[in-house]
């Protein structure tokens, strides 16, 4: 059998080619990254005896490795291409059949693991990009260190090129579908266009050149999806496993995993934050890294899903009523929070990493945010966890609205107006539950939400005259009518004005709410951090509704 030399041995496939042929009674060298620069033969162990090897070659281009064939000249060489074929990939195929005494090419498509990309964004229960519609049979690593094996191990494969495919065409929609089956978290696509996808990437540190080839492939995926091979099974004498297979072999990275997928863990690590070091207008926000903080006694680190955009925050970065708005420079934004615990401070009871909560904190427009472990509440478990971020502000505000001030009992008359806001959107549902008669302003833009959520009647506060013959007016935007009720309840000022109380009991009464079906969260729009300068700009301009959700991952 000889000695086999497998390189990239701790990488994806090379550690189950080492585990395969280990079973299989071979004896392995096995080099990793760390063992040194494969593009320096010096560097190669000693390859006495060595028959056969399996080449992983990371690199982009074949810079250096004529001269590590030349070291396995006249061996097997099974060398891990792709179906791509870059050119730096037909390069090396080409060094590999000129030097090599036999040899295999393994062309897979499309790696499963590559979904652990999106873990985060798993956890946050929104997929975000381009060309959902995109069809791929994503194959197994196991699948491709199975043929290899067989390659490196017996006669018959000499001049092949394996085209390797897992045994379904799955759309990248379809994959996302999968993963929240397996790992029993809400998790919807959402679809981007390539604009807003190549920014996205982009930001996340990838050369234009090759997010440009990522989109222009999804998107030829979307008309002519990768056909189903055989050739696992034809090689391996096994069916190639399926996606499903593979995600439930990694749910746990999946539901969370230590550190995040961006920062890693440890001394050192860093997260984006959007923060003010001046009050001003939407310019002055800016998007910082800064040292991952540590929690103290009865704190909480979260890995954060979400925040999202309250009006109100307009206030303080642009320093009005600093007496209500009190920030010290620099300043992380937002409020509203949702995510997950990874890891907690002394003296915390109650929570663990892995649970997945929300609640109101400054700072929360941030990778990652530290909380007191007693101001959160367990997230809805029914709506992805970046949803529930829209609630705690505007819910809450919603609740002590209806429940508290406006006192709302069955068979009461109420007129909420401005019901296509955040608050709007919960306190509509919130008086509908009360026994309340609903009749409910609305922009024509809103009015179908609005009339979905419950309201027994949408004004166009733009055409028609509101009415008088009401028990309540829930005012919830500036210059709202007054004198029209008996009761009058406001969170935009004037007669009734009253001002949020941060209650985490209610939030928990919020989610219980959601989770039974009775209270629906609409999120009108969700961005990712790069984007709240915008989305203040877009509010100053009065160009948004309803609640827009602010996506860390």
């Amino acid at each position: 059998m000889g000695r086999i030399l497998v390189t990239g041995a701790t990488g994806t496939v090379g550690r189950h080619t080492v585990a395969l042929l280990r079973e299989a009674g071979a004896e392995v060298v096995a080099l990793s990254g760390g063992d040194g620069d494969l593009r320096d033969p010096g560097t190669l162990p000693p390859l006495e005896g060595v028959t056969s090897a399996l080449l992983v070659w990371p690199f982009a281009t074949a810079d250096g490795a004529r001269d590590v064939l030349r070291a396995l000249a006249g061996r097997r060489v099974v060398y891990l291409s792709s179906a791509a074929r870059r050119e730096g990939e037909r390069e090396v195929e080409r060094l590999v059949e000129e030097m090599a005494g036999e040899w295999t090419f393994l062309r897979p498509h499309a790696f499963a693991a590559n979904a652990l990309r999106w873990a985060r964004q798993v956890r946050a229960g929104v997929v975000r990009g381009a060309y959902g519609a995109a069809g791929l049979p994503v194959v197994h690593e196991r699948d491709i260190a199975a043929v290899a094996v067989r390659a490196l191990l017996d006669a018959g494969h000499h001049g092949a090129a394996y085209a390797l495919t897992g045994p379904e065409t799955l759309t990248q929609a379809d994959q996302v579908r999968v993963i929240s089956e397996v790992t029993g978290l809400p998790v919807r696509w959402e679809e981007l266009s390539p604009e807003h996808a190549r920014a996205a990437l982009a930001a996340e540190g990838w050369p234009p050149g090759v997010a440009e080839e990522v989109l222009r492939a999804q998107a030829e995926l979307v008309s002519r999806p990768v056909p189903v091979t055989s050739a696992v099974e034809e090689v391996t004498k096994a069916p190639a496993r399926s996606f499903r297979e593979w995600v439930r072999e990694h749910a746990d990275a999946f539901l969370w995993a230590p550190g995040g997928a961006r920062t890693g863990s440890g001394a050192g690590a860093v997260m984006r934050a959007a923060r003010i070091h001046e009050f001003g207008d939407a310019s002055v926000i800016r998007l910082d890294e800064v040292p991952i903080p540590r929690p103290g006694p009865g704190e909480v680190l979260l890995e954060v899903a979400a925040t999202s955009f309250n009006p109100s925050e307009i206030g303080l970065r642009s320093g009005l009523l600093p007496e209500v708005f009190r920030a010290s420079l620099p300043h992380t934004l937002g409020w509203d929070v949702s995510g997950t615990v990874v890891e907690t401070g002394a003296d915390v009871s109650g929570l663990a990493p892995g649970d997945r909560v929300f609640g109101m904190v400054d700072g929360a427009a941030a990778e990652y945010v530290i909380a007191p472990a007693g101001a959160l509440a367990r997230a809805p478990r029914s709506i992805p966890l970046a949803d529930a971020a829209a609630v705690p502000v505007a819910g809450l505000t919603a609740w002590q609205a209806v429940h508290e001030h406006a006192r709302l009992t069955p068979g009461r008359r109420v007129l909420v107006n401005g019901a296509g806001g955040g608050v709007g959107m919960f306190a509509v549902q919130l008086a509908k539950l009360a026994g309340a008669r609903v009749t409910a302003t609305a922009s024509p833009r809103s009015a179908a939400a609005v009339r979905r959520l419950g309201a027994d009647e949408v004004i166009d506060y733009t055409t028609t005259p509101l009415p008088a013959d009401v028990d309540v007016l829930l005012n919830l935007i500036p210059n709202g009518p007054a004198g029209q009720s008996r009761t009058i309840v406001s969170i935009a000022g004037g007669e009734g004005h009253f001002v949020m109380r941060y209650d985490p009991d209610d939030l928990a009464t919020l989610a219980t709410l959601i989770d039974g079906g009775r209270l629906a969260v609409e999120i009108a729009e969700s961005h990712p951090l790069t984007e709240l300068p915008q989305i203040h700009q877009r509010a100053e301009a009065g160009d948004i509704r309803g609640k827009i959700t602010i996506i860390m991952a």
